[in-house]
């Protein structure tokens, strides 16, 4: 049996895992999944990411969203901002609420998140094991520029959750800092499962604030060098753009172009062995593996569970190829 583990954040990573799933299903996946957007709202800790991959997983999801519950309704949240009780910006529909508050109160009980979602997941069913890449508290913050700052530095950090949903990332992005992860420490299970992995996938989510946190967890990113099997990534940039969201302005808070490329680069050739890239970047290929990465390209775009079933087939190919 083929042991694959995904380093995933949220829409894109858990859609390329319906593709996975659907062209490997005999394997065993093993999916580290980004906590760095985790947030606490209205007493509640909120795992956007974890949450995403097991409603898709599960079926569950609102298909069209790619994130929030089908069916779902919001009479809670009308009802909190009756009181005059914020954050509004913030769209937690009733469904979505009895999750949030299942895991608030077994981590209140002393259950670790590693274990909240797995008692989670025996709802769902996702065909995977979803580990959060860490059980300790990290949140991703990114600085930004405020005239009215206190200090007079004339920037301020917001949650990184602010700064997409309610900012819509419209203001330039100085920085972005995953909070606490330098003092983090893999779940249980997450270098187990590095170590025993036959490949190692980057799902096209987004390379700074989703796998990027991931990988600043202390030990993960040498465990995956260090491990001795095939890396391989997709591009989440296109024709120069991202997707889908606002990878670019993440990117450019670190100093990376948009580019498919640039994001290989990024990642690096001692992380990295495998990298596909978009048809329409097939100019991209010649780059990446002067720096030493096997790229190939293909369509990239996950149009339909079909497509994106292709999508994980090639990047396993990619894998055997690199592995020889």
């Amino acid at each position: 049996m083929q042991r694959i583990v995904v380093l995933a954040g949220g829409i894109g990573g858990a859609r390329f895992l319906l593709g996975l799933k659907k062209t490997a299903p005999d394997a065993e996946i093993t999916v580290i999944g980004n906590t760095g957007d985790d947030i606490h709202l209205f007493g509640l800790k909120v795992c956007p990411d974890l949450d995403t991959v097991m409603y898709t997983l599960g079926g569950g999801i609102h298909d069209e969203q790619g994130w929030g519950r089908a069916e779902e309704t919001f009479t809670v949240k009308e009802e909190l901002a009756a009181y005059g009780v914020g954050p509004s910006w913030f769209g937690l529909g009733d469904r979505d609420f009895a999750t949030h508050i299942v895991r608030t109160q077994m981590i209140s009980a002393g259950y670790p998140l590693s274990a909240v979602t797995e008692a989670l997941c025996r709802r769902w069913q996702p065909g995977v094991r979803l580990l959060p890449m860490t059980d300790d508290r990290v949140e991703t913050h990114v600085l930004v520029d405020d005239p009215e700052a206190e200090g007079g530095s004339g920037r301020r950090a917001v949650h990184f959750q602010e700064y997409w949903v309610r900012m819509r990332a419209e203001v330039p992005a100085r920085a972005v800092v995953p909070i606490g992860a330098d003092q983090a420490a893999p779940a249980p299970g997450v270098l187990e499962a590095i170590g025993a992995a036959d490949v190692v996938l980057f799902p096209p989510s987004n390379p700074v604030v989703s796998v990027g946190t991931i990988l600043a967890v202390p030990g993960v990113r040498e465990a995956i060098a260090d491990a001795g099997v095939p890396v391989v990534g997709l591009s989440p940039i296109v024709g120069g753009a991202p997707v889908r969201g606002m990878a670019d302005r993440m990117l450019a808070a670190i100093g990376v172009e948009t580019t498919a490329a640039a994001v290989a680069l990024h990642y690096g050739s001692g992380l990295l062995d495998g990298w596909l890239v978009d048809s329409t970047d097939a100019e991209a290929v010649a780059e990446v593996e002067a720096a030493g990465v096997r790229c190939r390209a293909v369509p990239l775009m996950m149009s339909d569970p079909d497509t994106t079933a292709r999508m994980a087939a090639q990047a396993l190919e990619l894998a055997a190829e690199v592995a020889g």
